[in-house]
This record gives structure tokens, C-alpha cells and sequence, in this order.
């Protein structure tokens, strides 16, 4: 298909950094949901894992993730290197995926995606995977899965010469990452206390996941909505279809919480979650009242399949990762081929050229398959190099009893200074030991002294002369 003749818009270029910003902001809106869906000990390691991962493939993306993605293919699998540290990629002229905004501004709408999808297998691994396999892993896993997952389907690979269509990443992002997330759950492992609570301990602050939630939903707009790459009948087809699908995905998992147990926030949360995923390959192609469909049947498939992964099979994805971001947006990827609109519908000519059809159908099942087969061995085979290499990827028992907050990063979230003080005030005989337990000191603290007092602020140590720092400890958290 021929593009349009390169012509700037100064509305729609306005609204794709708009769009870019609120994409930026799911990065944070991210950590501060799994923070606050995670116990307290690990809070402050999965703030850390997702803004340090932000920086770092915001990096790789600007030396050579666009021109792997965007670049001149190669056979139909990977991009060149026209656009290595973005050379050839101009602020004033359009690019060969942007024919009204800056080629620039297409790179940075981009690196969002770069920057988010592998952040959120975090979800995943959470609580137990080791700070320095986390680097490494990240690192891999978007070089050799995100980029030529982007590259087949939005980049002119060979999926998209096959026709197969993803309006925002339901097969890119999420099948990708969600396939990850399982291939990695299975590989680590569930964590050391995972029948006591069957995976689901409780969470350490449910206001704080709340946020987190909130700011994911206004920033979906951005990412469905600047997807459109203009400002336009397509964007706003893609921003009430987001929201539709969120809400009613949302109800089905609030009348499923109702009726098995209580109004859960938690479960409001993850309902939301649910339809904004299910929804994103399809937000732009289909119409509000398949919109419902879809919102609803993601709703049910990721409540009833995240139930039975962890009861039933065991598999410890510690937010369920796999179901409600992988099966959700792979379900609606497929069903972009049974509700998909003609381009006469009410939306762009230019955006749209296909119809629902058994082909369509078919050739979306394909990419589906594809992607998520592609994702889940590579992935597989990431972790097992790292292995063989690093020894065991997740922590031991001993640490993450600790908390990873406290090994990995000496910190903690929720310090207990104020506990502290008021104990030296009304029990001064206690400042060094309660219960036998030693208590690192505020200055020990502040100081991150760990050679003398193995621990922290939030945390009591039981000394044990045999074990080095980062062992032996148990959490008051």
C-alpha cells in the first residue's frame, strides 16, 4: 500500500507527544500497581526494577532498538542498521511509518513500547529473581524478542506481509511479554512460601496499587489512542473502545468477586487491567458494541485462567502476568478478526483495509501463535545460558524472607524509624535487642552500615555468625 504524500501536522504531531507523555507515565503507573500488589519487603525492588528499566531500554533503543524494528528488513525478519543512533531519522521531515508527524517523534512514540513491554514480565518474577539476572534478562529478552516481534508486524516483516494486524501491541507487547512471563514463572519457580498463600499473599498497599491502576488507565489512551498517528476519527474509535473494554472487563470481575467471596479492590484492579490489554490490538478496527464482547470475554477468561493457574497448577506468576496481559491480548488480537469493521465504517480509508473474515480470523491465529511460541522458547533459552553461566537466577529462601528490598538494594520501602525511636524512649533497655532479635540502630541505618548489623530500618535480624550479608534474616515486614 502506497503511503500518502509526506505532509507535518502541527494537530496531529501536537497530539502524538501528548500521547508519548502519558505512555511514559505507564512505566511509574506500573511499578506503583505491582508495589503496592506485592508484600512490603519487595515493594522497593520492583519501583527500582521498572524505572531502572525504563532508562536502560530507552538507551538501547535509541543506539539501535528503532533501526532493528523500523529499519530496511532483512528477509523479513529483522531491521537493518539505517537507524543506529537514530541517523536518518529527522525532526522536520516525515519517515517511511509516519507520513503526518516527524520521523523523530514516531521513534520516541516508539521507545515507549520498547521501554514497557519487557517491564511487564516484572509482574511475573517478582519477589524472588536476583538484581543482576534481572539486568542481564531484560536486556536479552528485548533484543532478541521485542525487537524482531516489532519488526514482523509493524516494521514490514513477514507477519505483516501476511496480513496480520495489530492496532497497538495486542500481539507485540502483550502475547510477547505474557508468553515471557510464563516461560519464566516456570523456569524460577514458585517462591519459598507460595502454598501458604496458594501465590496470592497479601498485598502490602492497596491505595498505592489503586494509583498505579489509575494512571495505567488514563495512560492506555495514550497508547491506544496516538497509535492512530494522527488526531482523528481512528483515535478517538481507539480511546472509547479503551475505556469501554476497561469497564466492562472491570464489572465481570467485580460480580465474579461478589459471588465467589466480596467486593475486591484487588480484583477491580486486575479486571481493569484485563479489558485495557484485550482491547488494545482491536481498539482501533472495531466498534463499540464489539468492544463489550471483547471487554467481557477477556473479562472472564483472565479471572477463571488466573485462578486455576495458581490453585490447580501451581504456577507462580506472581501477578498473573500470562492471563491477564498474554491470554487477554491474544484473545482479542483474534477476535480483531471477527469483529473488525470495514474501512467505509466511520474510520480512516488510509488506516483500514480489511474486513472480518475467516481468513482474517486465520491469519491472526497465526501471528498469535507465532509470536507466543517464539517468545516462550526464547525465553526459555535466555534463562537456561544464564543459568549455566550465573548459577541459580532467584534468590534463596533465607533472602527473600528477608525482602528483596534490603538484599538487592540496601533500602527499604517502609522504614520503621519512628518505631525505633519510640522504643529508645520508653524501653531504653531494649535499643539493642527485643526478644533476643538485634535492632540495627537509626544511624546503622542511615549510614547502611551492613557489616555491622546485616539488616535495616523495617527489618530484625537474628544473628547467625555462619551466614554472610543478605542471609539468615527474617522480615517484620
Amino acid at each position: 500500500m502506497a503511503l500518502p504524500e509526506c505532509s507535518l501536522s502541527t494537530g496531529d504531531t501536537t497530539w502524538i507527544i501528548l500521547a508519548t507523555a502519558f505512555c511514559l507515565m505507564m512505566g511509574p503507573a506500573l511499578a506503583f500497581f505491582e508495589a503496592g500488589m506485592l508484600r512490603a519487603k519487595h515493594s522497593l525492588s520492583i519501583i527500582t526494577q521498572v524505572f531502572a528499566g525504563t532508562c536502560m531500554l530507552s538507551c538501547l533503543w535509541l543506539l539501535v532498538g528503532y533501526s532493528f524494528a523500523f529499519g530496511t528488513t532483512f528477509g523479513g525478519i529483522i531491521g537493518g542498521f539505517d537507524h543506529v543512533l537514530w541517523l536518518n531519522v529527522p525532526y522536520d521531515k516525515c519517515g517511511p511509518h509516519s507520513s503526518n508527524i516527524p520521523a523523530a517523534l514516531h521513534a520516541l512514540f516508539q521507545m515507549m513500547f520498547a521501554t514497557i513491554t519487557p517491564l511487564i514480565m516484572t509482574g511475573s518474577y517478582a519477589e524472588r529473581l536476583r538484581w543482576e539476572a534481572f539486568l542481564i534478562f531484560t536486556l536479552l529478552w528485548e533484543i532478541l524478542v521485542y525487537y524482531p516481534a516489532v519488526h514482523w508486524v509493524w516494521g514490514g516483516g513477514f507477519l505483516a506481509q501476511w496480513g496480520v494486524l495489530d492496532y497497538a501491541g495486542g500481539i507485540v507487547v502483550h502475547t510477547s511479554a505474557g508468553a515471557g512471563a510464563l516461560a519464566i514463572a516456570l523456569f524460577l519457580g514458585p517462591r519459598a512460601d507460595f502454598l501458604q498463600y496458594m501465590g496470592e499473599a497479601p498485598p502490602s498497599n492497596v491505595p498505592l496499587a489503586g494509583v498505579g491502576t489509575a494512571l495505567l488507565w488514563m495512560g492506555w489512551f495514550g497508547f491506544n489512542g496516538g497509535s492512530a498517528m494522527h488526531a482523528g476519527n481512528l483515535a478517538v474509535s481507539a480511546v472509547v473502545s479503551t475505556h469501554v473494554a476497561a469497564c466492562v472487563s472491570c464489572v465481570v470481575w467485580l460480580v465474579l468477586s461478589m459471588w465467589n467471596h466480596r467486593p475486591a479492590a484487588t480484583a477491580m484492579f486486575n479486571g481493569i487491567l484485563a479489558g485495557l490489554a484485550g482491547i488494545t490490538p482491536a481498539s482501533g478496527f472495531v466498534s463499540t458494541q464489539a468492544t463489550i464482547a471483547i471487554g467481557l470475554l477477556c473479562g472472564l477468561l483472565a479471572y477463571y485462567g488466573s485462578q486455576i493457574s495458581k490453585k490447580r497448577f501451581h504456577i507462580d506468576d506472581a501477578l498473573d502476568v500470562h492471563w491477564i496481559h498474554g491470554a487477554t491480548g491474544s484473545l482479542g488480537s483474534i477476535l480483531l478478526g471477527v469483529f473488525g469493521r470495514r474501512a467505509g465504517d466511520g474510520v480512516s480509508d488510509y488506516e483500514l483495509h480489511f474486513h472480518s473474515s475467516p481468513w482474517q480470523i486465520f491469519i491472526q491465529t497465526v501471528g498469535v501463535g507465532i509470536v507466543g511460541c517464539y517468545s516462550f522458547a526464547v525465553t526459555w533459552t535466555i534463562l537456561s545460558a544464564m543459568k549455566a553461566r550465573m548459577g541459580p537466577l532467584a534468590h534463596d529462601e533465607d533472602a527473600q524472607e528477608a525482602g528483596l528490598d534490603w538484599v538487592d538494594h540496601g533500602e527499604v520501602a517502609y522504614c520503621r524509624l519512628n518505631v525505633l525511636r519510640e522504643i529508645r524512649t520508653t524501653h531504653p533497655e531494649a535499643i539493642s535487642h527485643i526478644n533476643g532479635i538485634a535492632i540495627p540502630s537509626e544511624d546503622d541505618y542511615m549510614k547502611h552500615d551492613t557489616g555491622k548489623h546485616p539488616g535495616g530500618a523495617g527489618l530484625v535480624i537474628r544473628p547467625n555468625a555462619s551466614r554472610g550479608v543478605g542471609e539468615g534474616y527474617q522480615s517484620a515486614l
